[in-house]
């Protein structure tokens, strides 16, 4: 092999890991369109060839595919099995009784970590959703109790997490679903969790690992015990 030709594996090999870590940070979905070819090219700042490589490689990989006309998409598929887990949940709601038990551990260090790595974007969106959970109709606020979490996790600044969170994206978002819905479904509910989540923006935005970890153990035990309320443990 030439060194030329291990120079362009190399840049190829660079492109696969961007566009992985694009996916694995849910920045690129199941089902979305890839950009085409030559605006790949201009993003990584690489010729057209080693977009085509790295393509060739995450399409043999099974990370995306080749549609009939209509471009190169994300396999719908990748990432894992969420739709699975939502519909057994979906079935079976003591499964929620777990989960709320495992992101009172995730979700309570990522809040840490955003109080370390938050960008001011990160904490204008943070501010701005709890804005609009304030003023949003009851059908809203699962959506945007959904949207908060997501931009904490994109505040921590820790890939692996954000791509735990977006495996089980599905199953959170039916959760979300049935707190708001069905758990505890009225004002003086909502009232209590939009104080819960205005703690925790505020506590990332004041820099305060310690403060937001407390702030989102403290809304996940508050949310656990209307499990143990309702008799879902």
């Amino acid at each position: 092999m030439t060194q030329t030709t291990d120079r362009r594996a190399s840049v190829s090999d660079n492109v696969t890991a961007g566009l992985l870590r694009q996916m694995a940070a849910g920045d690129l979905k199941p089902g979305d369109r890839l950009p085409g070819e030559r605006q790949l090219a201009e993003d990584f700042g690489v010729s057209r060839v080693s977009i085509r490589a790295a393509l060739q490689q995450l399409k043999a990989q099974g990370f995306l595919t080749a549609v009939q006309g209509g471009g190169t998409h994300v396999a719908s598929d990748a990432g894992g099995a969420s739709p699975a887990l939502a519909e057994l949940v979906r079935t079976d709601r003591a499964g929620f009784g777990d989960l709320v038990e495992l992101r009172g551990m995730l979700e309570a260090w990522a809040a840490g970590r955003a109080a370390r790595n938050a960008g001011p974007q990160d904490i204008e969106t943070l501010n701005a959703l709890v804005t609009r959970m304030a003023d949003a109709p009851q059908d809203d606020q699962a959506s945007l109790d959904m949207d908060f979490h997501l931009a904490i996790a994109k505040a921590s600044g820790s890939l692996v997490y954000r791509h735990l969170l977006q495996l089980i994206r599905g199953t959170l978002a039916e959760m979300l679903t049935f707190h708001r819905l069905e758990l505890f479904g009225n004002k003086e509910a909502d009232a209590t969790v939009l104080a819960q989540h205005r703690a925790i923006a505020q506590a990332i935005a004041q820099r305060s690992p310690a403060h937001a970890r407390a702030a989102m153990q403290a809304h996940l035990d508050w949310v656990r015990r209307h499990y143990r309320e309702a008799g879902i443990d």
